[in-house]
This record gives C-alpha cells, sequence and structure tokens, in this order.
C-alpha cells in the first residue's frame, strides 16, 4: 500500500488547486463554462497528470493458443460484437493503461478499467456523429477515473458514461454488453479468440500497485458517505441501471432472477485488487448478466461505495 501512500500525498498537496481557473491553465481548450459537477472540490488529483496513464489507442491482439503469459485465473474483460472474433483485454494490462480505444466488427469501442472502484466497461466511441478518442485526465471524482475525449477535450465520468465538463456536458455514453471473466473461461469458451497483446511500455504487467485494496475498511480518495442497509463500502455489487445486486447474495446461490433479468456467478476468477501477482488474488466469480431472451445485458461489477456515490436514489437488491 506505500504506492497509495506515495499518491495520496501528492493529491493533499494538489487539493488546494482544485478549483476552476486551476483546471482552465492546465486544460485551456476545454469549455469549463459547461459543466454539470456541483462544486469543483468534488474533483481531485489522482497523482499522474493528464495522459500520466497512458490510454491504449490501436492495440495490437494475438491468438489465443498463442498466448502463454496469462495466469488462468487472471481477470480479462471480454467484447463479443457480431460479425468479428471475440476479444480478451486483460486486466493486467488495463491496471496501468485504463483506457483502450478499439474497432471490432467495425464499431469504435473504448474498454475502461478503474481499479479504484473495480469497475470496467465498454463504451461505443461514437457520440453526436463523431468518432471520439478517449484519454485518461489524472482526475478523480468520488475516487472514479475521469476519461476526456482528445476531439473536444470534454471530461466524462466513466462510472456513469455521461460528460461533466465541456462541450459534451450531459451527454451520455452508449455501453456495450462485455463482461469480466477468467482467462481460462475466455480461452475455453473461445478458441478462435483474440486476445490483446502486452504494450510496449514498461510497466510491472501481471502484478498489481494496489495490493489488498479490496481488503481495505475504506476507499481510496473517497470522502462521501458509506453505503446504506451495512453494506461494506468495498463490498463488490453488480450494477444494472440503477439497481445493484450485493455480491453476497451468490453465497447461497448461483444464479439470481429479479428485475426481468437472470444474474449467474461461477466460480475461477481472482481478485485484480488482492494480492501482489494478480493470478493469485483472492475467489470473486464471474458475473454475467443476460435478459429473459438470453442476450448480455450492459453491467458493472463496482465496489459498492461508488454504487451510492452516483446513484445515491439507486435501489439496492438485497433479496428481503
Amino acid at each position: 500500500m506505500r504506492i497509495l501512500a506515495f499518491i495520496a500525498a501528492l493529491c493533499l498537496a494538489s487539493a488546494a488547486c482544485a478549483k476552476s481557473s486551476h483546471w482552465r491553465s492546465e486544460w485551456p481548450d476545454t469549455d469549463f463554462k459547461r459543466t454539470n459537477i456541483a462544486a469543483w472540490s468534488e474533483v481531485i488529483s489522482g497523482g499522474p497528470p493528464k495522459d500520466g496513464i497512458p490510454a491504449i489507442n490501436d492495440p495490437t491482439f494475438v491468438d489465443v493458443q498463442n498466448e502463454s503469459r496469462i495466469g488462468d485465473r487472471e481477470p480479462v474483460i471480454t467484447v463479443e460484437i457480431d460479425g468479428a472474433r471475440p476479444r480478451a483485454y486483460p486486466v493486467r494490462y488495463l491496471t496501468w493503461h485504463e483506457i483502450v480505444n478499439d474497432r471490432v466488427g467495425g464499431v469504435p469501442i473504448a474498454v475502461t478499467f478503474c481499479p479504484l472502484r473495480n469497475s470496467g466497461i465498454t463504451f461505443d466511441r461514437r457520440v453526436r456523429g463523431q468518432e471520439l478518442t478517449f484519454g485518461v485526465s489524472g482526475k478523480l471524482r468520488n475516487s472514479d477515473m475521469v476519461m476526456y475525449d482528445r476531439e473536444t477535450q470534454s471530461w466524462w465520468q466513466q462510472a456513469i458514461g455521461r460528460g461533466i465538463v465541456g462541450e459534451m456536458t450531459g451527454v451520455d455514453l452508449t455501453a456495450l454488453p462485455s463482461w469480466m471473466e477468467s482467462w481460462a473461461e475466455f480461452r475455453v469458451r473461445n478458441p478462435d479468440g483474440l486476445v490483446m497483446n502486452q504494450p510496449d511500455y514498461r510497466r510491472d504487467y501481471g502484478n498489481n500497485p494496489y495490493t489488498g485494496y479490496d481488503r481495505s475498511s475504506r476507499p481510496f480518495l473517497y470522502s462521501g458517505e458509506n453505503p446504506p442497509h451495512g453494506i461494506p463500502p468495498l463490498l463488490r455489487v453488480v450494477r444494472v441501471d440503477d439497481r445493484a445486486w450485493p455480491l453476497t447474495r451468490f453465497q447461497a446461490t448461483s444464479e439470481i432472477r429479479e428485475a426481468g433479468i437472470v444474474l449467474t456467478w461461477t466460480s475461477g476468477q481472482a481478485s485484480a485488487l488482492d494480492t501482489r501477482q494478480i493470478n493469485g488474488g483472492r475467489d470473486v466469480g464471474t458475473i454475467r448478466v443476460r435478459d429473459s431472451a438470453g442476450r448480455d445485458v450492459p453491467h458493472d461489477v463496482m465496489f459498492a461505495f461508488a454504487f451510492h456515490a452516483f446513484w445515491p436514489d439507486g435501489t439496492s437488491m438485497l433479496g428481503r
């Protein structure tokens, strides 16, 4: 956790400067007159500057059978789009890059992962007739990554996929069905699939810089309320729209049918935020969410504190 303490010190030093005048000098091409942020104090530095966490553009891929570096239990974000070979985006890379701009089956997508929320969401990059390219701003709000697009320099909240500063304020991105599963699950189900190749950066791929984070009692760089109903802030929940199912409900069953959807849990996926080596993390399992016709539904497996922060009036599906 020493890396977290170092980043926290940087954030405290910069928090006093977290005012719109400071952001304007750093982002001269962003329209700060347009925003839905209630108070600029909600936005803080995450430590690295703009693009200090480099997003990946035009990633390369290898055939599943030719990949030997990824551990069987390591999580990947799976994207399956009609007309294209299934693709796996390993969290061992997304932990260090957070955004991958790609094109699958003719669809421009952004595969995103925010480690501080355990959140992996895939978005369509087409907005208002434009094709946007996303980067990491270096800013956090409620411990969630603030993305930006290079075309308009607008800021976007990753958790909700919505523009929060600039020309795109109030605009929603379209979330696409994707899910986190173990590398072994993806490989067995998709022997003809593709997996993102290791980026050409000097990073400690395969290791977790947030060792022990999801066993903590308090979220990092978060000062908001704890979730209601006595739910621990770092408990994983499955969010679908404005509803959230605590993963503890799967201790008694592997399938839940509620609110017109079917949620299933299977064992075998390691937490990316537990042990130093991601593959050695404790088993948190794989969640799939489908509708009554068996079609995959966009969802997010996130920490409970983040659901409460961004959906304060949302419904916790406690099964009581």
